[in-house]
């Protein structure tokens, strides 16, 4: 028989519940939200420079992916609500304090503005397209004659959305893992990663793949950076952050994260990247599916870890 000393009822296994609010939606939402904000983001920036020639891939065809992972991504927040039919009150109010009402604002301007921008090329995707209707026709005009101001609106639209995918979660302050102004920078960089991926799998531009691929190489550079001082934070923190880090340095989110976000995620499709960039011949969706399954896989890990997270003693 083992002896076991119990000197606080915090120690009983299982005395505090683990309740599990978000589930695959939420984590899914956050996925979709980051990687339209990132080819947004890229569409806009590229448009102001002038590079839409030279980019067709990034400013053109790949913003077309956009307005369906918006829509999907409502979709999944939508069922995940409680009270669905009633979402509408949310825009009786602006709070500017509240992360939630922030992303229902910037959701509702860019989520319609994404659907404009792609309307503006379809007649160049599918040259037969026509409009039928005058007034349409007009506005594709309008559109087109407006590029620029409706970039201008859209790189802020963009950088807000992928910030606050990060935001809605750090401002749980009751969950230690989420607490950290590091979290609005770290899903920032891996929405724009993910995007950076998804015009390089589409683009047939040699030129602007090469760009796409070394932009890439970067946005993960800056995101392994963050990860880094993310768990660095943590260890140098409280006990609860301590606990927090546990999770993933010996704990049941080790193998996960470390594994399928870092490993497979981020450092393998970095230096398949880099051996592109020497002359090896690496297929564009190798690298580019695995930075968006690792960008998936870091949202479900970071849900589902944080709400194991608590203040509790």
């Amino acid at each position: 028989m083992n002896e076991e000393i119990i000197i606080s009822g915090r120690d009983i296994p299982h005395i505090d519940p683990h309740l599990n609010i978000w589930h695959w939606p939420i984590p899914s939402y956050l996925f979709l939200g980051g990687l339209a904000a990132g080819i947004l983001f890229f569409a806009s920036l590229y448009t102001i420079l002038g590079k839409e020639k030279e980019l067709p891939t990034a400013v053109k065809w790949a913003s077309f992916v956009a307005p369906f992972a918006l829509m999907l991504g409502l979709f999944f927040l939508f069922i995940d609500l409680k009270h669905q039919w009633y979402f509408w009150r949310l825009y009786l109010t602006l709070r500017i304090e509240s992360p939630m009402s922030w992303g229902a604002w910037v959701l509702l301007a860019i989520t319609p503005l994404s659907m404009i921008w792609a309307a503006g090329y379809l007649s160049e995707l599918i040259p037969s397209w026509d409009w039928k209707l005058g007034i349409l026709k007009r506005f594709e005009q309008w559109i087109q004659g407006h590029r620029k101001l409706l970039a201008w609106a859209m790189i802020l639209l963009s950088v807000i959305l992928g910030i606050y995918t990060g935001i809605l979660l750090s401002a749980f302050n009751a969950r230690p893992l989420w607490n950290t102004a590091l979290l609005g920078p770290l899903f920032l960089v891996s929405g724009l990663s993910t995007g950076a991926a998804t015009i390089l799998w589409m683009s047939r531009n040699e030129a602007e793949r090469k760009l796409f691929t070394r932009i890439d190489i970067l946005l993960i550079s800056i995101e392994l950076f963050f990860i880094v001082h993310l768990f660095m934070g943590f260890l140098a923190g409280p006990a609860v952050q301590l606990e927090s880090a546990a999770l993933f340095l010996g704990g049941e989110f080790t193998l996960p994260f470390w594994g399928l976000v870092v490993l497979m995620g981020l450092a393998l499709p970095a230096l398949l990247e880099l051996l592109e960039l020497k002359g090896w011949k690496i297929p564009a969706a190798l690298p580019a599916m695995l930075i968006l399954l690792g960008g998936l896989a870091f949202r479900i890990i970071m849900v589902e870890a944080g709400e194991m997270t608590r203040y509790l003693y």
